[in-house]
């Protein structure tokens, strides 16, 4: 999905053929509507009037959050990190580690 400096594929503009563009499209579709009912839930849905569902020229399901108000991402960024926050300290408190099953930390 990204290229090597991590900057994520050119949107599918022109479709080949034999490329699943549907399945990551809808797998988009799905993410930014889940995204969209927290932003209505939190009142910041007008704060992302560009939200849409895309698709790059691999077939990868892109999320696209549009021109953003630099409050809105600020926001936004104060929301995630909170969130964080709170499930770290969730997580302490039933001595679970933060990072899934599949991953082992350094240490």
């Amino acid at each position: 999905m990204t290229d090597r400096r991590g900057v994520v594929a050119k949107r599918a503009e022109n479709l080949s053929p034999g490329v699943p563009y549907v399945r990551g499209w809808n797998r988009a579709r799905r993410s930014a509507g889940a995204l969209a009912d927290q932003l209505v839930l939190l009142g910041l849905d007008s704060d992302f009037p560009g939200l849409m569902a895309d698709v790059n020229v691999s077939g990868d399901g892109l999320v696209q959050l549009g021109t953003v108000r630099p409050e809105a991402a600020e926001l936004l960024a104060r929301l995630i990190a909170a969130g964080l926050a709170a499930a770290g300290l969730a997580a302490e408190s039933r001595d679970t580690p933060l990072l899934p099953p599949w991953e082992t930390s350094a240490a």
